[in-house]
């Protein structure tokens, strides 16, 4: 068993050895420049560049013309967001999205609004649920855009793109779901959920850092974006520059071996979170689950744990890396802003792990993390309970007797 036991997948995924087997050619033999145009070289890199689109399509049942290729999910947020604000502006300005998507969707809707667009921060249930009745009720004649994620990346509640996306489609504004944390683990149909623009990772998907994709759809109807960057003709003038070929690649195997094993894994994943969820609370008391109990991501688990500060806890265990949130706030030290925009107090929130279960654990390894978090939240609270005894005022003096000055009360006799 490796030490540490690596329990933070929402930050990252290591790259798949099937998926690192794909992308070695296009370092060495496969070089060329997929925009080259005049030679093999240039050409068998397009082949391979429009294979992997054609897989990240397939997983998302969209169209292999409807993907371009990004940096990442960061990146095609912004593409999304931004390039819809700018081609819609006409039309209106209203934006809807939610107070706990990732920065990556939050911080461009906040610099619309101080470009002067109207943004609606839905507020989620205890659960961390954002429903279709909500975005119903915030759209208005000026609304654009409406974004919501496909599952939080704290808390792993999985919302109903579905209804979300029927909602828009009938009121006609367009729908873009930041999809990094979902896609590959829990099933994404673009048609099915009216989704008209998505958004993925590659390295959340055991694919490479570096990369990922954004799905604007082409049909019934076309998403118009204006280009957010310039300097080329690349990926349908949304994304200029020299194709990652090798990126590209990797993300297209990462999402061809999640779409075939996708409901096989997500099963074993599951009994692993739910095997150290019983496991710590059979050995702890004071520990609350956070978000949806049943509409979750299979490997997402966020606890807190009474009177243990979460630095403290991450500290503590040496053996087992884990996080207390988002991997892009982990140097904040404010409570999460997803488990407080869900109602959970400040005491808790700052008391909360997030345990992300992947493809390469085990169970010996579940067990080990329950046992070492069991006895760590255990030696904590006993410290916590010594220091708080040694703070603890000495009891007043005995009342004085009949007679006596009470110098307590400032008495001469």
């Amino acid at each position: 068993m490796q030490l540490p036991i690596f329990l933070d997948h929402q930050s990252t995924t290591p790259v798949d050895p099937r998926v690192l087997e794909a992308m070695l050619p296009c370092f060495t033999k496969e070089f060329g420049n997929a925009a080259s145009r005049t030679h093999p070289y240039g050409w068998r890199a397009q082949e391979l560049l429009e294979t992997a689109r054609g897989e990240v399509a397939a997983a998302i049942g969209a169209g292999r013309d409807d993907i371009v290729f990004t940096s990442g999910a960061t990146e095609s947020n912004n593409i999304a967001i931004l390039g819809a604000a700018d081609a819609l502006k006409e039309r209106g300005n209203h934006i809807v999205t939610t107070a706990i998507e990732h920065h990556a969707t939050l911080d461009p809707c906040r610099h619309l609004a101080n470009r002067g667009f109207d943004v609606t921060f839905l507020r989620p249930d205890g659960a961390g649920l954002v429903t279709a009745e909500q975005v119903a009720g915030a759209i208005t004649q000026r609304t654009i855009l409406v974004s919501v994620m496909a599952a939080n990346n704290e808390i792993g509640t999985v919302y109903p793109l579905a209804e979300i996306g029927r909602i828009c489609r009938e009121q006609g504004v367009l729908f873009h779901t930041d999809a990094a944390q979902a896609v590959g683990k829990v099933e994404i149909d673009v048609d099915e959920m009216g989704i008209d623009l998505l958004s993925i990772s590659g390295h959340k998907v055991y694919g490479p850092k570096g990369v990922g994709a954004l799905y604007a759809r082409r049909r019934d109807p076309i998403v118009r974006l204006s280009p957010v960057f310039h300097g080329g003709g690349h990926e349908r003038g949304l994304r200029p520059g020299t194709p990652n070929t090798p990126g590209a690649v990797g993300l297209g195997a990462a999402l061809a071996i999640a779409r075939r094993d996708m409901k096989e894994e997500a099963e074993r994943i599951q009994r692993l979170r739910d095997r150290l969820h019983k496991a710590i609370s059979d050995g702890l008391d004071g520990v609350t689950l956070n978000g949806h109990l049943e509409r979750r991501l299979p490997g997402s688990l966020n606890l807190s744990f009474r009177s243990v500060p979460s630095d403290a806890l991450l500290i503590s265990l040496k053996d087992i890396a884990v996080s207390s949130g988002s991997a892009c706030t982990s140097a904040s030290v404010e409570p999460s802003y997803v488990l407080r925009a869900i109602g959970i107090p400040a005491s808790l929130a700052f008391s909360s792990i997030r345990f992300g279960i992947g493809r390469f654990n085990t169970a010996e390894e579940i067990d080990l993390a329950a046992q070492r978090v069991v006895e760590t939240v255990s030696n904590l609270r006993s410290i916590h309970k010594q220091v708080a005894g040694r703070r603890r005022p000495p009891p007043k003096s005995a009342a004085p007797e009949s007679g006596a000055p009470d110098r307590a009360s400032g008495g001469r006799g």
